[in-house]
C-alpha cells in the first residue's frame, strides 16, 4: 500500500479525503466510497497503487478519441473502485468491486510495456484514474520523461487542487459527460454535475486536448431539449471545435430492464449538436450509421 495523497486528518483518528467532490470522512478501519483507499490508524492509504486490474493495448480511438494520435495504439490500464456508482456501469465487475490479489505493476514497469510494445501515449481508464490518483501520478511523470504522451478517460468527478496537480502530466482527456441535469447525477450516478463542468472548463483552461463522451440512455437523460443544452453550454465555454462523441446504451448492470438505444435517438442527437460543434461522433452503432 501507498500513502495517499490529499486528505487531512481529523478527531478521533478520522480522516478527510480531498480527492474528489464525495470528500469522505473515513473512520478508522474503514474505507472511502471509492473501495480505494482506506483509514489505517489515521493514515490514508491507496489500495491499489500498482495493482492494476485490466491492462490491454487498444487502438486510441476506443478511448475514444479521433483527433489525438489517431491511428495508433495505446497501453490502457485501471484498478478496482470508482467514486461514483452509476446504475449503467458498463465495467462494474471492476469499478464497483474490491480490490483482489493482483500482480503488482510498479510506475517504470508500466512505462517499460509501452516502450516494449511501441505505444506512443498510455491511457488510465476502464475505471475511474482519480480513484488510483497516485499510481497515474508517478506513471505519468515517468512516461513523460519517456517522451511517452498520457491520456485520461475520465468521469471528471476530482476536485480542482488534485486536478491541477495531475494535470500537468496529462496530454489529452477524454470526459464522460453522463448528462446535463443535476438530478440524473443524484439518482442514477450517487454524484453531482458541477464538479464536472468545472473540470471540464480547468482542462479547457489548460489548453490540453479534450473530447466528451455521452452515452445516451433511454427514459433517463434522452430528452432532446436537455441534449441541446448541453450542446450549447459546450460550444460556448469548451469551443466549437471540441469533439462529442454520443454513445449508444445497451442493458447493464442495474439497468437490464431497459431497451438498448434507439439508432433513430443517436441520429437526431447528433443532427441538434452539428448546430453548435463542428466534430460529433455516434459510437455503438454499425458503421453505416457513424
Amino acid at each position: 500500500m501507498k500513502q495517499a495523497l490529499f486528505y487531512t486528518k481529523k478527531e478521533n483518528n478520522k480522516v478527510q479525503c480531498n480527492l474528489c467532490p464525495n470528500n469522505c470522512l473515513i473512520p478508522e478501519n474503514k474505507i472511502g466510497s471509492c473501495r480505494a483507499r482506506k483509514n489505517i490508524k489515521g493514515v490514508l492509504y491507496s489500495l491499489v497503487y500498482g495493482k492494476p486490474a485490466s491492462i490491454n493495448i487498444d487502438p486510441i480511438e476506443k478511448k475514444p478519441l479521433y483527433h489525438f494520435l489517431p491511428g495508433t495504439q495505446v497501453l490502457s490500464f485501471g484498478t478496482f473502485g470508482c467514486n461514483l456508482h452509476c446504475l449503467f456501469c458498463q465495467n462494474w465487475e471492476i469499478s464497483q468491486a474490491m480490490n483482489e490479489d493482483i500482480e503488482i505493476l510498479e510506475p517504470k514497469r508500466i512505462v517499460e510495456l509501452a516502450k516494449e510494445y511501441k505505444t506512443p501515449s498510455i491511457a488510465y481508464t476502464y475505471t475511474e484514474p482519480a480513484i488510483f490518483f497516485e499510481y497515474v501520478l508517478e506513471t505519468a511523470k515517468l512516461a513523460k520523461k519517456e517522451k511517452i504522451k498520457n491520456v485520461m478517460v475520465s468521469n471528471g468527478y476530482i476536485n480542482e487542487k488534485p486536478l491541477k496537480e495531475l494535470i500537468k502530466y496529462i496530454d489529452a482527456f477524454n470526459i464522460d459527460l453522463k448528462a446535463f441535469d443535476e438530478d440524473f447525477y443524484k439518482k442514477i450516478c450517487f454524484g453531482k454535475l458541477k464538479p464536472i463542468l468545472e473540470t471540464l472548463k480547468l482542462i479547457k483552461k489548460y489548453k490540453k486536448h479534450l473530447e466528451i463522451t455521452n452515452l445516451i440512455i433511454p427514459t433517463k437523460n434522452d430528452n432532446l431539449k436537455e441534449i441541446e443544452k448541453m450542446c450549447v453550454w459546450i460550444s460556448k465555454n469548451l469551443g466549437k471545435d471540441t469533439p462529442l462523441h454520443f454513445s449508444r446504451f445497451f442493458p447493464c448492470y442495474k439497468l437490464t430492464n431497459l431497451e438498448p438505444t434507439p439508432i433513430e435517438t443517436l441520429v437526431k442527437a447528433k443532427e441538434i449538436a452539428k448546430k453548435y460543434l463542428k466534430y460529433v461522433y455516434i459510437g455503438n452503432v454499425p458503421a453505416s450509421f457513424e
